[in-house]
């Protein structure tokens, strides 16, 4: 090893009048070695193998270090650099010495790494704004339509909304021809607002505007206008606007409007300034001062009552659609465009499906037919059958078969005898409230049973009679239990709750109480983070909220007592219910007659569900899954009276 310092005897000089310097030689000497030290410092081998450290005097015209090193090298000496830090404060400290490798790691890699997440940086910025540069989020984010590039969907996907399908219709055909409208004065509708409950089809029809108007679409979420950067809502809204002058005529639709649309300067904390930003931008550029009559635009919303009324206004939407539950002709319509998409059986009833789904959406429809074509797959069929669709239509609305489910017999009875009590007041309330359709025991959902009710006509006024009767029908189930099981159970807590809520509707906003007259004494509805006032919830007396109270307690008791009174004049009607009931454990609609005219349980079948299960398990050797319960026919909308998980 080589270490190179300045004997302490030595004076200390400045470095330029220094004349010699001192190189000490450090190493293992072997018994034959030799050394030649310079100027007597150092030890002089004695013969023996040794560490030795001699001193080489190197002057200004001696060889340089480099050339010492290379003799050293050449004589079989080992070369060790290192790095002397002979500062006062820091002691005297080596190491080995830093490579130019690091030396330039050191200088530069703090650079590199900055310049390196700068570059990051950027292109991250740069897809989210589509690949228009660094700016480009405030760019809009809206999807075009055009003749090429269209949806594929046609007024004739759409089925059960010919009202709503007539307004836009007429939007369509203005931009087709606008000359027949303007020749007598005629001005196209600014906006359109779809408004509807959850799964109407406010969207579908909206591809079917695109995929009929022989114009440029722009399809944009109201979320779309929603970002962390302030005034990129605003920004969105003016690019998108413009894109749109490019293409007029041309029509915009903005999905779930009540993102930005909610009623400004209301609702907890007085509003949001972002959002009012950007619903300001909208306002502007719907009906301003630069508006352009080529532009229509066609909003969505299931929230109408948040929007501002800034935006309802004719001059920004002139037309508000409204698209309800489809009726009995849509639902049929609606079955027959989904069944064209799949292979049915010849037997298939549309007609009969479409009674049993009262109250069924298009989207819940859809979700029929799609459940009932992966059960005909799962149980090895080349095309769907009614079965198919009837378990799809209980299963969409109220949820699977708990077919692995262990019940006990006793948890049985107490079911059975609940479900035959909804049953008994239902038959003897006939022409009063929709009669049963079908009664099972059968775990579905969150219920332990169910009782279906299934109207036999369609219904837009609900009587006061038909309430009451309804209310009776609730408390059939609670009042079975009281008179043949000796208790009560949690499993009505469900219907106590609906009971509840249909006695305070009646009280306090369908004037149906004597008592309490015709009044709307109903709380404010919504939340306060929707656009609503604060402090506006209640808007009578406590004097009146006492009233109101006793007057549900009465409805509710009396219907109690009616229930009571049915439920007890038909004590061996119940019984033979309940015991059809675990025997079979579903029964339809004529079942139910016979029982109640008298017919005997055993007599309705040839089989009970427990003989059927027997037999397939013995058909299937080794089966690879749970046998299956008996299928539920014609389970559909209505009301549904079962029992709570509880």
């Amino acid at each position: 090893g080589l270490r190179a310092e300045r004997p302490a005897s030595e004076p200390k000089i400045a470095p330029k009048a220094r004349q010699t310097d001192l190189l000490f030689v450090h190493g293992t000497a072997t018994p034959d070695a030799g050394f030649s030290p310079v100027g007597g410092i150092g030890q002089d081998p004695s013969g023996d193998a040794g560490d030795y450290t001699i001193a080489l005097q190197l002057s200004n015209v001696a060889p340089k270090l480099a050339y010492v090193r290379e003799e050293l090298v050449k004589a079989g000496a080992t070369v060790e650099r290192f790095t002397f830090d002979l500062r006062e404060d820091g002691g005297t400290r080596h190491g080995p010495a830093d490579g130019s490798l690091m030396l330039v790691l050191l200088t530069w890699g703090p650079w590199i790494l900055i310049f390196a997440v700068f570059l990051l940086f950027m292109r991250q910025m740069r897809n989210q704004g589509s690949g228009a540069g660094v700016m480009s989020f405030g760019r809009s984010l809206a999807q075009m339509y055009t003749n090429e590039n269209h949806t594929g969907v046609t007024f004739e996907d759409v089925a059960g909304a010919q009202a709503a399908k007539a307004e836009v219709r007429e939007v369509v055909e203005f931009l087709k021809n606008p000359g027949k409208f303007t020749r007598i004065g005629g001005r196209i509708p600014r906006g359109v607002l779809l408004v509807g409950s959850p799964g109407c089809g406010k969207t579908l029809l909206a591809k079917a505007i695109a995929g009929e108007a022989e114009v440029p679409f722009f399809s944009i979420s109201g979320s779309d206008f929603v970002e962390m950067f302030v005034g990129v809502g605003a920004s969105r809204v003016r690019d998108l606007f413009k894109q749109a002058r490019e293409n007029s005529p041309c029509i915009i639709f903005l999905d779930e409007i009540d993102a930005v649309g909610r009623r400004r300067g209301s609702g907890m904390g007085g509003g949001h300034d972002e959002r009012e930003q950007t619903l300001n931008a909208i306002l502007v550029e719907m009906d301003g001062f630069s508006t352009d009559e080529g532009i229509i635009v066609v909003a969505a919303t299931n929230r109408p009552d948040v929007l501002d009324p800034a935006l309802l206004r004719p001059g920004r939407f002139d037309r508000e659609v409204t698209i309800d539950l489809p009726d009995l002709d849509g639902r049929e319509a609606i079955l027959g465009v989904h069944l064209k998409k799949v292979k049915v059986a010849k037997d298939i009833d549309v007609m009969d499906l479409a009674r049993a789904t009262p109250g069924y959406s298009g989207a819940d429809l859809a979700a029929i037919v799609n459940e009932a074509a992966i059960m005909a797959v799962l149980d090895k069929k080349d095309e769907i059958e009614m079965s198919h669709l009837e378990e799809a239509t209980a299963k969409v609305r109220y949820g699977r078969q708990k077919i692995a489910r262990n019940v006990e017999q006793e948890d049985l009875e107490i079911t059975a005898y609940h479900e035959a009590g909804h049953t008994i007041v239902a038959a003897k309330l006939e022409g009063q409230i929709d009669v049963p359709h079908k009664v099972t025991i059968v775990p579905r959902g969150r219920a332990l049973g169910a009782t279906v009710m299934l109207p036999q006509k369609e219904s837009y006024h609900m009587q006061r009679k038909r309430l009451l009767g309804q209310l009776a029908m609730l408390f059939g189930g609670r009042v079975a239990e009281e008179l043949f099981c000796g208790d009560i159970s949690a499993g009505a807590s469900d219907d106590i709750r609906r009971a509840t809520e249909l006695t305070r509707a009646m009280v306090t906003e369908l004037g149906m109480s004597d008592k309490v007259g015709p009044i709307n004494f109903a709380e404010r509805q919504g939340s306060d983070f929707l656009g609503t006032e604060l402090m506006s919830g209640k808007w009578h007396s406590e004097d009146t909220a006492r009233e109101i109270d006793e007057e549900i307690k009465r409805i509710m008791r009396e219907a109690h007592e009616l229930a009571r009174t049915l439920v007890g004049e038909s004590r061996e009607a119940v019984e033979r219910l309940t015991k059809g009931l675990l025997l079979y454990e579903t029964l339809d609609k004529d079942e139910l007659t016979k029982l109640n005219d008298g017919g005997a349980p055993e007599s309705l079948r040839e089989k009970t569900a427990e003989e059927i299960r027997e037999e397939r398990k013995s058909s299937k050797p080794t089966p690879k899954a749970l046998p299956s319960e008996p299928e539920i026919d014609g389970e559909g909308g209505g009301s549904l009276s079962g029992l709570s998980p509880a």
